[in-house]
């Protein structure tokens, strides 16, 4: 298949100078022309963009480079090659022409010869330009095609992990949901706050966000007889039970083992799922952490954890009503809770009990 003529468009204000110009380059291409600055501007960003300009300097009204000025400024004209052709052979014009941006610059009279190699020398490097540019562009959509692919790839896992440990812990999926969203919209409520802008970032939030299902992966290593005891722990059950917290940890740890380099959200996953437990006052597990040497992540998870835990049925102890889940975390704020997380949470409780709501646990 033969390639169609590149386009040129000839600016001069000398019926004369187009008819050569014309003469000179219609056997080989397709040729515009405009004996004005203003028609030029249109006739370049019309329908038949040119592929390359030969722009006289010296024209009444809109001269030469007020013409390039504003094919420059314009997105859809921005990239077209210029040559300025003008009568002016002072090194002086020829240096402000190409200081501007012009690809090439042109003295009258013409020789024919070197306009015809000038032209398809900067017509050439058009086409390696726009080669080059395409290869960008696809390269640019399978780059984004692979990291959503790899994006949806780390979401599925994270959830397919927090399934399994679902598959032993008689908390149901929705507990999932609930607590992601909790730790999400706590993050939102936090993010302009002076002692969490620093740390939560928009991709940190993200992060944070898609961890959040991990925080229990760790009961997955609990006996099921303290796992799915109907009733209270005696001490020693809930010694080991207080291990999953521990457990978690160390599984994501070793994962990270197994890789050649960091990967954020494991990180995320591993602090939540190690001390979400912990209090602000320091009498939570597993290290006794206290105040601000607690993750921050850990901080929004301990706290959606245990609202969700109050609104739930469990097999030893009834849901309670918002109200009463409400009053016992506002009981807990400086003692289980980080003051200005537990503040984010009554400040926007209502948002909280929509989420509750939205991803209720089936009757």
């Amino acid at each position: 298949m033969t390639a169609s003529p590149s386009t040129i468009l000839i600016v001069d204000d000398s019926p004369e100078n187009l008819a050569v110009l014309n003469e000179l380059l219609q056997p080989s291409f397709r040729v515009l022309a405009a004996t004005s600055g203003d028609k030029a501007l249109r006739v370049a960003a019309g329908a038949a963009r040119p592929d390359l300009i030969l722009l006289d300097v010296m024209m009444p009204g809109l001269d030469g480079y007020q013409v390039f000025e504003r094919l420059r400024a314009d997105p859809a004209t921005r990239e077209i090659p210029v040559i300025f052709i003008t009568a002016l052979d002072g090194h002086e014009e020829e240096l402000l022409g190409l200081e501007l941006g012009a690809a090439d610059y042109i003295t009258k009279p013409i020789v024919p010869a070197v306009v015809l190699a000038r032209v398809g020398t900067q017509l050439e490097l058009k086409r390696a330009r726009d080669w080059l540019k395409d290869q960008n562009t696809l390269l640019e959509a399978e780059v984004a095609r692979r990291m959503a692919e790899n994006d949806l790839t780390q979401r599925v896992s994270i959830r397919a992990l927090a399934h399994l440990a679902e598959t032993r812990d008689p908390e149901t999926g929705n507990h999932i949901l609930r607590t992601q969203s909790y730790v999400n919209r706590l993050a939102q409520a936090l993010r302009a706050h002076p002692r969490f802008s620093a740390a939560l970032t928009e991709r940190y939030i993200d992060l944070l966000t898609r961890s959040a299902p991990l925080h229990d992966i760790g009961k997955v290593g609990i006996p099921d007889h303290v796992l799915l005891k109907p009733g209270k722990l005696s001490p020693d059950e809930w010694k080991i039970m207080k291990t999953h917290a521990r457990i978690g940890a160390d599984a994501i740890e070793r994962a990270e083992q197994d890789i050649e380099q960091p990967l954020d959200f494991l990180s995320a996953a591993k602090e939540i799922a190690h001390w979400h437990h912990e209090k602000w006052d320091g009498s939570g597990y597993p290290d006794g952490l206290a105040g601000d040497a607690i993750p921050v992540s850990a901080r929004l998870m301990a706290l959606a954890d245990v609202f969700d835990a109050l609104i739930s049925a469990r097999v030893y102890k009834p849901a309670f009503s918002y109200e009463k889940a409400r009053g016992i975390i506002a009981e807990g704020r400086g003692a289980h809770f980080d003051p200005d997380v537990c503040d984010a949470f009554l400040d926007g409780f209502e948002d909280f009990v929509a989420i509750a709501e939205r991803y209720g646990d089936p009757a």
